[in-house]
């Protein structure tokens, strides 16, 4: 299927997966771990779930871990581009992969 006859919705370079995942994020400017919940992944981004709202252009290292105990199943460098209203005081951050690690 080409890009042009996706749905509007889809017309973007990555397909999202949504995962629902355990997700740890170091927020390289404030040396801070945080824990969360990874909502959605593609090849060029990340929506994730946390308790705290952090600000636009923040970077962070993320890991990702596969519920089979396979540590971590993805480690990558993220930049925030949007941040969203979550349920219960969570802040829901739209994340700009930037670089994958090893």
């Amino acid at each position: 299927m080409s890009l042009a006859d996706r749905a509007y919705s889809e017309k973007r370079n990555f397909i999202r997966m949504q995962i629902d995942t355990p997700i740890s994020v170091h927020v390289q400017t404030q040396h801070e771990e945080l824990t969360g919940i990874c909502r959605d992944l593609s090849g060029g981004g990340m929506l994730v779930e946390l308790n705290k709202a952090l600000p636009i252009g923040s970077r962070m290292k993320v890991a990702i871990s596969s519920p089979h105990g396979h540590e971590p199943m993805l480690q990558a460098t993220t930049r925030i581009t949007r941040i969203l209203g979550g349920p219960n005081d969570r802040c829901v951050l739209g994340m700009e992969i930037e670089e994958m690690l090893a």
